[in-house]
């Protein structure tokens, strides 16, 4: 695509009116290895909300674009040793899979602002694979509910590479009826990327994780 990045947001963001259905859905521009010039490009086209998967990427990119008022949104695996760090700076963390990271984000003498937090489910059979087992749900929604540190605004999860993913996010929706049950402002469900959105959106997703759509390929290394 030889398009500019805000040309190719403006070209989405029309094909998401048309798919939405009048529901509102937050668009996350993922940009990865970009630098901060194009989050800056996208920006001054109006965007607010971008996300990395990495730190200290993410850190130093949302320090180099502070001036800009936006909301950043971690959608990485987060490492417990890293929590409290990537608190400092991201507004939204997606990726809450464990009680014991619940427990590392509170801890510490620093001053951190209360976060909303996603609890990231895992839809396949592979432990190693990010996020929570489904039977493992509840308790977790539970502990990040009651945490000082964490606001539980819903789930988050990644459709499995070898299942039609508009299975797996009607999976995804009836487990964030289940997060619901616990805290009903928890309403927020974070799926759907450049290849599925279409398919996240049919089945609840209120906050899709874009990049390529809109950034182009991501430059070669890291």
């Amino acid at each position: 695509m030889t398009d500019a990045p805000a040309t190719r947001l403006v070209a989405f963001l029309e094909q998401l009116e048309d798919a939405r259905r009048a529901r509102p859905v937050t668009l996350v521009v993922i940009t990865k290895r970009h630098p901060a010039s194009l989050v800056r490009e996208l920006a001054a086209a109006g965007h607010r909300d971008f996300g990395e998967n990495r730190h200290p990427e993410s850190r130093d990119k949302a320090l180099e674009t502070a001036d800009l008022g936006l909301t950043w949104h971690f959608v990485g695996q987060l490492q417990r040793n890293k929590a409290r760090q990537v608190a400092r700076y991201a507004d939204v963390l997606h990726s809450i899979d464990s009680e014991s990271l619940v427990d590392a984000l509170e801890g510490g003498d620093d001053e951190r602002p209360v976060r909303d937090a996603l609890v990231q489910v895992n839809l396949t059979d592979d432990p190693g694979r990010g996020g929570a087992a489904p039977d493992a749900l509840d308790a977790l929604a539970e502990r990040v509910a009651a945490s000082e540190a964490l606001r539980l605004r819903g789930v988050m999860a990644v459709a499995p590479l070898d299942e039609e993913p508009g299975r797996a996010f009607e999976r995804l929706a009836r487990l964030a009826e289940r997060v619901r049950a616990i805290e009903p402002a928890a309403d927020w469900i974070s799926a759907g990327m450049s290849a599925d959105w279409r398919e996240a959106l049919e089945h609840g997703a209120t906050h899709l994780r874009i990049g390529t759509a809109i950034t182009g390929n991501r430059p070669a290394g890291g």
